[in-house]
């Protein structure tokens, strides 16, 4: 099959192509489009045209366009499954969650509305607030769950009336550019145009004049970037950036209880999700028997090749991500931490990394303060939960953390957590209802929900006075 960008409603050839890498062989198994910057050029152009015919259409009217790109999505589960299994390496089975899940979320958008808001009706004035489209948004998706958090930014925008161009990561351009050619059946030309190609791709399209909003996921590096960039020109941008999320369990938790759930929730999708759980901080008294309990869950886990139905948890995305998850736990090691499972490099292709448990961390080491983005789960102790929490939040990130034990001390610490969403006796659950955001470093903006949809949007306030008043 031959995958091309989609510009104007049209699938579109290059001259230039980017290899596509099975992470769980490490080999290159097809090439995508490297867009040029011409075509890169016209994508935008093309967005900008069909914008304002996109805009006048009623509310109804888009909402039925979303609800049929959620019928075509799904009519495509399984050979777009495949392929995302197959470039990003998940297991198969998650690979269709994500894509079955992509396609639901057109539904559960279009079930939202914008609704013009009554500020002020007296004798003398009518005063409204409306929410109005910023016009073409420039839409950039990671490699870790490189459908769904494409389809939650042009689903949303789409809705609000702006048009978009999208580009997926070069590492996983593939299941995000077949999306973009069966969606075109969907909707007018223009209105979502998909390219692909390299990192510099994303920076020209985000600095493109003819952008008017960046919404973006992916690295804070990267999100600071954009953000500087955007700034020059006052360019709204919606940023959802990494995570260090940090999982306290209660002096009053059953370990044997939690622990299931927080290896659950650190070893989603290997680690490779920014709201997973990221280090773990446990009474002293308890933590060599819960460190040792998610080891014993560690040693049971099924890694493998994603096409295996056998397979739990697949590769990372790339070597360089598996060696930087590697060089962030040797040099834990090197400064005391003692691994208790897993914590080598397997021999073979692909670049997998074993589940691995960590503990007796020093205080402040880069596992600890970093976002490691792989299947590594550090254990620490603490005295009380006055320090706990005083960890928890001292690192650079704030975009999710739980608590685990009694609801009720737990509900009483949650307000002292410097994150966006405090989770208790879970983490990780995003719902399509809910907004989801970070402070600090982890971003700017939220996604999903009512709010997520607004953050498409500009308020207009129209204000008529009646000159006989």
């Amino acid at each position: 099959m031959t995958i091309r960008m989609t510009v104007a409603g049209v699938r579109v050839d290059t001259t230039g192509s980017l290899p596509v890498e099975n992470p769980a062989t490490g080999a290159v198994f097809a090439e995508a489009p490297d867009c040029t910057a011409a075509q890169l050029a016209e994508a935008v152009a093309a967005a900008s045209a069909a914008q304002p015919g996109w805009a006048a259409l009623t509310e109804d009217e888009r909402r039925s366009h979303l609800v049929e790109c959620g019928k075509r999505l799904g009519a495509v589960t399984e050979e777009t499954a495949r392929l995302l299994s197959a470039e990003q390496g998940k297991p198969l089975h998650a690979a269709l969650a994500e894509v079955e899940l992509s396609a639901g979320w057109f539904g559960h958008t279009a079930a939202l509305s914008l609704p013009v808001e009554e500020l002020v009706r007296d004798a003398s004035s009518d005063i409204t607030l409306s929410r109005e489209p910023y016009g073409v948004v420039a839409a950039i998706a990671p490699s870790n769950f490189p459908i769904i958090l494409a389809m939650c930014k042009v689903a949303p925008a789409l809705l609000a009336g702006n048009t978009v161009v999208l580009k997926p990561s070069p590492q996983t351009p593939l299941s995000t550019l077949r999306i973009g050619e069966v969606l075109q059946d969907c909707l007018p030309p223009g209105v979502l145009n998909v390219v692909s190609g390299a990192d510099a791709l994303g920076e020209a399209l985000t600095t493109h004049p003819g952008v008017h909003l960046v919404s973006f996921t992916g690295s804070v590096e990267t999100g600071r970037s954009i953000a500087g960039q955007a700034a020059s020109r006052f360019t709204p941008v919606v940023l959802e950036l990494g995570g260090n999320d940090p999982a306290i369990v209660l002096p009053d938790a059953d370990v044997d209880s939690v622990a299931p759930a927080l290896f659950a929730a650190a070893l989603a999708n290997s680690g490779q999700f920014c709201a997973a759980v990221k280090r773990v901080y446990a009474p002293e008294g308890v933590r060599e028997r819960l460190a040792e309990r998610l080891a014993e869950l560690a040693r049971q886990a099924v890694v493998g090749d994603g096409s295996d139905p056998a397979t739990e948890y697949g590769p990372l995305i790339s070597r360089a991500q598996r060696d930087r998850v590697a060089a962030l736990v040797d040099a834990a090691v090197a400064a005391g931490a003692r691994v208790v499972a897993g914590g080598s490099v397997p021999e073979g292709p692909g670049h997998f990394y074993p589940p691995t448990v960590v503990t007796d961390l020093p205080p402040g080491t880069a596992l600890e303060v970093e976002e490691q983005f792989g299947p590594v789960v550090p254990v620490l102790g603490y005295a009380d939960v006055d320090e706990a929490v005083a960890r928890a939040n001292a690192t650079e990130f704030g975009l999710g953390a739980s608590l685990w034990g009694d609801e009720r001390q737990a509900r009483e610490l949650a307000g002292r957590l410097d994150c966006g969403t405090v989770w208790i006796n879970t983490h990780g659950d995003l719902r399509h209802n809910v907004p989801f955001g970070g402070t600090k470093s982890s971003g700017v903006g939220v996604e999903y929900g009512y709010l997520g949809l607004l953050a498409y949007t500009r308020p207009k306030v129209l204000n008529v006075s009646d000159p006989r008043g």
